[in-house]
Order: C-alpha cells, then structure tokens, then sequence
C-alpha cells in the first residue's frame, strides 16, 4: 500500500483536522451502499486553500482523493476502492451569502440541506431538491449526484438550480464557473458538467444556489388501487393532462406493508397506492389540481381517494414516505434491505410495467423487491431485501438487476434517476452510454490527467462488483 505524508497534510490542516485512527478509518471505508474499503488518511479541511494544498500535494504524489460530505450516498461513490485520502467536506459548512432581491444563495459544499433551508425559510423561500436524506445530506453531496427528491416532478434536481460555482481542479487551481444569472449563454455549461460527475473532475468549494417561494398552500392527496397496472395507467395519465403536481409517488404492497410495520400508519394494504400533491400561492388554483388528478385516479379505479390541507394528515403520509428506506428493514426481521438496482428512470407509459417487472425478476430470483418512486419524474426507487449472509442470495440479488437494468434500457430508460452510478451500477450504466464512453474518458483525461479524483467509479468502476469489490456485509463462504 501507498503511504502518504502525514506530516505534511498536518501542516496543512492542523492536528485535530486528520484521522489515522484504525476505527475511523474503518467507518470513513463505507457510505450507505454495500461497498467497504479503507482509506490511509482522512482529513478535514475548513478553507479553500487548505483544499487547493492538498490537491497539490496528492496530484504531485499521485495519491487518489475522495471528496466525502455526509455518506448517505447509496451507490458506493465515497467509498475508496484504491485507498488514499478522503476528504472530509462537513468542515465547510458556512452559508455566505442569501442573496433576496437576485434570487440565489452561496454556500459551501458541507452545508446540510436541511440547515439550508432553516436559513432560507425566514425569507419564505426554499432549496427544492428534496432528497429523502436532507437531514444529513449535504450540498456538495447533492451536486455530485444531482439529487432530487418527492418534488422533482415540479422544481427539477440540483442541476436545475445550480446557478454557478467554484472549484478546485486536481492540480489545485481554482477556477469559477458559471455565474450568479438565471441565463447564461456563453461557452461551455462547465458548471452543468460537474453536477453528477460524482467527485471525479473537481472539488466544488462554493455553489451559487437559486431557491423558489415557499408556497402558501398545499393539498395532498392518496388513492388506493387493486393492481400496479390501474396505478400506472393513472400516473401516465395525470403526467400527460397538463396537471403540474408538485408530488406525485408510488407506492406498492411491499412498501405498504413495511410502513405499516414500523410506523403503525394503519395504511389500506393494498396492490398500489399514489400520494399526490399541489401546491401554491393561491388556493383555488391548487383545488383545481387536486381534483384533476383526483377524476383521473377514479377513471383509472382508484378507491378510497382523500385529500388534506391539514399539515398533520400531509405530515403524517409524507413522514410514511420519507422514513419507507429505513421501514423496509422491518419488513422481515431476517432480511436486509439493500440498494443495489434503486433508483431507474422509465417512460411514465412504463412505469407500471417496470413494477411489475420488478415482482417478477424478484420471484424468478428468490428474492424480495419493492417498487415504489418519484413516478412524476419517472423515477422508480426498488431495494432488495435479502439474507446477506448468503452468498447465493447475492448472486441472486446480481442476476436479478442485470435482468431489470436489460428491461430499463429496453424502453429507452436510464440507469440513474438522481443517486448515482458510484460502484452498484457501473455495469448498466456502461451499457446505457456504450457509445459516448470514450468522449466521457476523454474529458475525465482532460481535467485529471494523473486520475486522482475518485478513481475507479463511474466507467472506471467493474461491471461485477460482487467479486471485485469488498462488501460491508459478512458473507458466509
């Protein structure tokens, strides 16, 4: 193994900003994927120019770095399958500007998404993304991903509000890219271009962020169906109406189930349910909304259809849906819930093929899948619950979402709605973009050309990340 300067990082980030501790280095080896590695030093920078430093130093060395803001990633994109230094960016957490009368903020990349927003609300505005993780989440995090969340069908992901930022490139100059403008004409979107680069071309120190009103009313909504086919008839239907929902998820039986289990929701147990919801500043338009997509779900037979303003109903039913990762582990007290094939986007026409298609590679697999996801954005979320212990059950679990990505591709879907393509999907994402693969190497070689930032993700990462790639679960022989 490689070794690094330890003195010399110290000198640039001061003693208490470096970890060599055996314990921290075993938990900085493991985001929220199943991938495990060891990093040789962690360090935690609070400026730019400790930043700029150490990538000097690591590009002159060629050590790898990994750029690392809260570890909720789901794909394994922190996780150092070539050792070196993680970078830990929860140090940069500082707010630097809410900018009101021209519509942005700036920020560093270690701010919670959360924290952000309980800056921003006084002004009654609010960060849109949304992803499930937001309370530990950060933006430097969401910006390597493009994340988004429950109410990307209406605001769009983190690249939509990307306005601008800095960087630090591998060499270590800073450069600024985009601006503070809603428009920008000229040249290269290079600031588009890090957004889900997943931390292989630059490290984001500063991010110019747009934010929208927080809307005055909301009014959501839940109908219930006996197959995932009415569901998925309904969800191509309400997208192509002109409805501007500002949620719209499904959920099925699996999900149904493991809520009820951990939260007691006393949910209707059903094939499928849709959670929808408008919102805005006047409440006729949002009632007009409501009940279209309403007519819509009891043409396609949806049952038991309700709708709330009351923030307690709305809280109860989104906090069922925010919290359903976690829930799923209490499905089955002898099955973990793993991300793997979680987060493909198809046709809303396809939406409820692809959950069908997900029980049925499951079955066929000896496996249990959920379906459920951001279907207004076409976004299907699944995990897989399964004995990890069991070394067949991976492989089951690894046939299983070769079958479902063959599926997504098969209807001009994608591999990635907005977690990342980190190690888990590194296969069907080289498939997905088979053609553009050398113009993605070629960029990658133009901005690090010693292939420190990130290396071995993305097109770099192994199709079969089962036998190449250490898992965080104890697999028996």
């Amino acid at each position: 193994m490689k070794s690094v300067d330890e003195p010399r990082l110290r000198e640039i980030v001061g003693e208490k900003n470096i970890k060599t501790d055996p314990s921290d280095l075993y938990i900085y080896g493991s985001d929220s994927s199943v991938h495990h590695a060891i990093p040789w030093v962690i360090v935690r920078p609070d400026n730019t120019l400790q930043i700029q430093k150490i990538m000097e130093y690591a590009n002159q060395d060629k050590i790898p770095v990994i750029a690392r803001g809260g570890g909720s990633g789901m794909c394994g994109q922190t996780v150092p399958v070539q050792g070196g230094i993680i970078m830990d960016m929860k140090g940069m957490n500082r707010i630097l500007e809410i900018n009101m009368p021209d519509v942005y903020c700036r920020v560093e990349p270690g701010v919670v998404d959360d924290d952000l927003n309980l800056a921003l609300k006084p002004h009654g505005v609010f960060f849109p993304p949304t992803p499930a993780s937001s309370r530990i989440a950060t933006i430097g995090g969401e910006i390597a991903n493009n994340a988004s969340g429950v109410r990307s069908v209406k605001y769009g992901a983190t690249r939509d509000a990307v306005l601008g930022m800095k960087v630090v490139l591998p060499s270590g100059e800073l450069v600024t890219l985009g601006a503070c403008t809603r428009v920008e004409a000229s040249g290269y979107q290079m600031h588009k271009l890090m957004v889900g680069s997943e931390g292989t071309l630059g490290i984001v120190v500063e991010a110019t962020l747009s934010f929208v009103p927080i809307p005055e009313f909301r009014c959501m909504g839940v109908a219930n169906f006996d197959s995932l086919a009415h569901a998925g008839e309904a969800i191509g239907a309400i997208m192509s109406s002109g409805a501007i929902p500002s949620m719209l998820e499904l959920v099925d039986s699996v999900a149904i189930k493991a809520v009820n289990k951990t939260m007691n929701l006393g949910l209707k147990e059903v094939a499928a349910s849709l959670i929808f919801e408008a919102d805005g500043m006047v409440k006729e338009a949002v009632d007009y909304e409501i009940q279209k997509m309403k007519k819509i779900c009891e043409k396609h037979k949806g049952a038991d259809i309700w709708a709330s303003y009351d923030p307690k109903e709305r809280a109860k039913i989104f906090m069922g849906r925010k919290k359903l990762f976690p829930a799923l582990s209490k499905y089955d007290d002898s099955l973990a819930s793993t991300s793997l094939a979680d987060d493909m986007a198809v046709p809303y026409s396809k939406m409820a093929e692809m959950a069908g298609k997900i029980h049925e590679v499951a079955a066929k697999n000896n496996i249990i899948m959920t379906a459920y996801g951001h279907c207004g954005s076409g976004c299907m979320h699944t995990k897989i619950l399964m004995d990890t212990k069991r070394k067949d059950q991976w492989q089951s679990a690894r046939k299983a979402i070769t079958e479902i990505y063959e599926y997504v591709r098969s209807v001009n879907g994608t591999t990635s709605a907005e977690h990342g393509i980190g190690l888990s999907k590194a296969e069907s994402f080289k498939a997905e973009k088979s053609d553009s693969l050398n113009l993605l190497k070629t960029i990658k070689k133009a901005l690090d050309p010693n292939n420190i930032l990130n290396p071995g993700k993305l097109m770099q990462a192994p199709d079969d990340w089962v036998t190449s790639s250490d898992l965080r679960y104890s697999v028996n022989s």
